[in-house]
């Protein structure tokens, strides 16, 4: 498998939406966060194959806003080399810590952040419990987020 993992300064795709979507149901608000990020995508040949998304939101602190891998290309570390590629992204711009959020429910993305150095920061009670429909992942109801933190 040959990777490139690069920025991506084109348009929201159908496709793109689709992918981010995986990870977070909300259209609205990945829209909302697609504009005025920077976003690097990992393309195999000419296929999209995972997407990451960085956003500053103050000076120093800056966020992965959503990570998705198609599911065909999941468990290949593509998530892995999506997240090094953002660190070394956010530190190059400044950032002295990068967060992540992500539910409570989601055990794995819990587990690959954590692989990836990032450590347990904060819980935001019910921030889930306002989305359109509710989200259950493993078997639990996802309500709040859990927030990761990585110093750079």
């Amino acid at each position: 498998m040959k990777l490139e993992i690069r920025e991506y300064d084109k348009e929201l795709t159908s496709e793109l939406m689709d992918l981010l979507l995986t990870a977070d149901p909300d259209k609205d608000k990945v829209i909302a966060y697609f504009t005025g990020s920077t976003v690097l995508v990992a393309q195999e040949e000419n296929a999209i194959v995972g997407i990451a998304i960085l956003s500053r939101n103050l000076d120093k602190e800056f966020e992965l806003k959503n990570i998705a891998v198609l599911k065909d290309y999941q468990g290949k570390g593509i998530a892995k080399l999506l997240i090094a590629a953002i660190q070394k992204l956010a530190k190059e711009k400044g950032a002295k810590t990068l967060d992540v959020g992500t539910g409570n429910s989601s055990l794995a993305q819990l587990a690959l952040y954590q692989k990836c150095g990032f450590r347990l920061h904060s819980i935001e009670h019910d921030f889930f419990s306002s989305y359109p429909e509710p989200i259950y992942e493993n078997g639990i109801r996802c309500l709040d987020m859990v927030r990761l933190r990585i110093e750079l």
